[in-house]
């Protein structure tokens, strides 16, 4: 287990580091930059704007600055904003709790009610609820985020006035979560379903029938862990889904996360920030994907010892 272990951890790292390279080559792909955003509203000369690209140090090869910024990511720094000039850690921070209870909160969702609607259209299987419930994957992948929220908005906001549309507190936090959870809600049942039905014909489980074991016992006892592999196989892919659906739907419900900073990020060619921004994603991904690979490792022991 230990050898699986080092072995994960450095090829999140090297991950990390290929992550890094991309970001920096392609946000240089953007039209335009920070200078001539800056400059949009005094109509600078041209050695104006060379000058501010120079102060700002993009007049240098785009492999120069990634060099520079590794240097001095490598002591902690990751920059200073252009537009604020504030330090790019501090505002990543600040924003990092809302996005991060958003995202945990759409994967409790999806989780939560995913594996126990999945467990019983198992026990189901081929009912008028199981067949409800592949209605229901196809309808969850197929509306698009954006439109979803802006319907529970005019439904349970402006209709009902049930829910805030946006604020502070745990009611506020409602409806982004099931927006943002609510596709990958039926994909999990779909995968439990499958993973449960598969392991209800095992020899094992005919054997707990035999012993006469009641349903539920080998149901929970029997079944569940084995079903629970394929589960934790995929909640690392949906994690990585989800952090990259927050910016929808924090820019939906107005929520100060990560999301909306990214977008005005781009929207200023601020470089800086946006480098740390998708650097901060990429290692909340790689440590959620390397969390999974231990759980599913401890889960099925046969995959430390490859």
């Amino acid at each position: 287990m230990g050898r699986f272990i080092v072995r994960r951890l450095m090829t999140s790292l090297v991950t990390l580091l290929i992550s890094s390279f991309l970001v920096c080559m392609l946000i240089h792909l953007i039209p335009g930059d920070a200078a001539s955003v800056m400059s949009q509203s005094s109509s600078p000369s041209p050695e104006q704007l060379a000058a501010m690209r120079h102060a700002l140090g993009l007049d240098v090869p785009v492999l120069t600055q990634y060099l520079h910024y590794m240097e001095h990511l490598s002591s902690g720094n990751l920059g200073r904003s252009i537009f604020g000039d504030q330090p790019v850690a501090t505002l990543l921070i600040a924003r990092l709790p809302t996005t991060f209870t958003l995202a945990l909160s759409g994967l409790a969702i999806a989780v939560g009610f995913g594996m126990p609607l999945g467990m019983l259209v198992a026990y189901k299987k081929g009912s008028f609820v199981d067949n409800a419930l592949m209605m229901l994957a196809v309808i969850g992948v197929s509306i698009p985020t954006f439109w979803l929220g802006l319907m529970l908005v005019l439904l349970f906001s402006v209709t009902l006035n049930w829910l805030p549309v946006a604020g502070e507190g745990w009611r506020s936090m409602i409806l982004p979560a099931f927006t943002l959870g609510f596709a990958y809600l039926a994909i999990v049942a779909r995968v439990t379903r499958s993973a449960m039905i598969d392991v209800l014909g095992e020899d094992f489980i005919r054997t707990a029938r035999s012993k006469g074991m009641s349903e539920t016992l080998v149901f929970y006892r029997h079944a569940l862990r084995p079903a629970a592999i394929s589960v934790a196989a995929i909640i690392g892919v949906i994690f990585g889904y989800l952090m990259g659906g927050v910016v929808v739907v924090e820019n939906v419900f107005s929520l100060n996360g990560l999301g909306r900073l990214a977008i005005q990020a781009i929207s200023y060619r601020d470089y800086p920030l946006i480098q740390g921004f998708m650097l901060l994603f990429a290692a909340i991904i790689v440590t959620t994907s390397f969390l999974v690979d231990v759980a599913f490792a401890w889960l099925d022991p046969r995959i430390s010892a490859r």
